[in-house]
């Protein structure tokens, strides 16, 4: 009988610590809801969704990062495809 105490004390304990929080932030806007590029994007597609980007910097490293400014966002690439795209402050 101990054993089947200790058992359920262990589910009620381990069970209760499984949740989740949502955070929240004012004026930040989750992925893909078309605010800026998503991941795996190709450089052209971005530059024909958005247009020209400010300025272009070129490639550093291995792999070659790029990063390419927009007005209200930043885009970095790996080779040719998005790898992160962040909006300004």
């Amino acid at each position: 009988m101990t054993k089947l105490r200790l058992i359920a004390v262990l589910a009620l304990l381990l069970g209760s610590a499984a949740h989740a929080d949502t955070l929240q932030m004012k004026g930040i806007s989750a992925d893909g809801d078309g605010t800026r590029p998503t991941r795996g994007m190709s450089g052209a597609s971005v530059e024909a969704k958005f247009g020209s980007p400010k300025s272009k910097q070129a490639a550093v490293g291995e792999p070659p990062i790029s990063r390419w400014e927009y007005e209200n966002f930043v885009v970095f690439f790996e080779y040719d495809k998005v790898i992160h795209a962040v909006v300004k402050r």
